[in-house]
């Protein structure tokens, strides 16, 4: 039987730094559009944290149901996973999986009925379905490469206009161009995730974008996704001129490119996970204080 400990390692808290981002990313450009932001949209913020943290709990205890059934983690190289290890059951990480979806549910739910916005229930099953087969069914997108456009998606463009959407009803141009930046760097987390596993995805029959661009071209793709928000950041600069602020965040890129430009494989690919994570979160958080003012 698995220990509180294992739980909390299979639920993969360094990957949450991913959620909290287009929140705050989101929140920054509602408040910066002066729409009357004050304790209603603190309320609706806190909210659209609870769902998105939630439902990045739910997909990492999906996925690791998911791989682990399919025998795609018995020889893997990254962090702990509950079902591949053994010290759960296939089924208990399932329960917790889909008991994480149905608290973010909830929070979405609320959040729907306080912004008065309910066609937007559609976008959260939308949420939950992508979070369920990225890995889940009988034919999962992320086997067939095409995570990275999900994750673009539902962490980019979904999370921060969302958010923003929910606080003042509408949504500007810088918004969009912080969701982008966000969704590139949500991608990128995935890509460094998936250059490390491309030996074991390989033979297990998961393609997915790295394995089917090959090591050199996911690495080449890897910078690209890192250096957009930057550039993003400089385009709209002009228009919101303190959004340059986020470009402080530009040294945090150091680490984890030098460690995917070197060639790093396997265990040495899993600081560039974290620093990159780390990176999202500081550049987001800068993004949403530009927005603000």
């Amino acid at each position: 039987m698995a220990t509180p400990t294992q739980w909390v390692e299979g639920a993969r808290l360094r990957t949450l730094p991913l959620s909290v981002a287009p929140v705050l990313a989101g929140t920054g450009a509602a408040i910066g559009m002066d729409r009357g932001w004050g304790a209603e949209q603190l309320l609706e913020a806190l909210l659209a944290l609870i769902l998105s943290v939630a439902l990045q709990v739910g997909v990492n205890y999906a996925n690791d149901y998911s791989d682990g059934i399919r025998g795609t983690d018995d020889d893997r190289v990254g962090p702990f996973r509950l079902t591949g290890s053994r010290a759960a059951t296939p089924q208990q990480v399932k329960t917790a999986a889909f008991g994480a979806f149905g608290v973010g549910a909830l929070a979405g739910l609320l959040l729907v009925v306080l912004a008065g916005q309910y066609w937007l229930l559609a976008v959260g099953v939308l949420c939950i379905l992508a979070a369920w087969y990225y890995t889940g069914g009988k034919h999962p997108y992320g086997y067939a490469g095409l995570g990275e456009v999900a994750v673009f998606i539902f962490f980019g463009l979904v999370a921060v206009l969302g958010t923003t959407y929910t606080q003042v009803g509408t949504v500007s141009l810088a918004s969009i161009g912080a969701a982008v930046g966000m969704g590139a760097l949500a991608c990128a987390v995935l890509v460094a995730n998936n250059l490390r596993d491309i030996p074991t995805d390989s033979v297990s029959g998961k393609n997915t974008l790295a394995v089917r661009l090959g090591d050199a071209s996911t690495r080449v793709f890897y910078v690209f996704l890192v250096a957009l928000p930057f550039v993003i950041t400089v385009v709209i600069a002009p228009w919101n001129h303190w959004t340059t602020i986020a470009l402080l965040a530009l040294p945090l890129a150091k680490g984890p490119v030098e460690s995917v430009t070197s060639g790093a494989v396997g265990l040495g690919l899993i600081p560039a996970l974290k620093d990159t994570g780390r990176l999202g979160l500081v550049w987001a958080l800068l993004m949403g204080v530009g927005l603000a003012f």
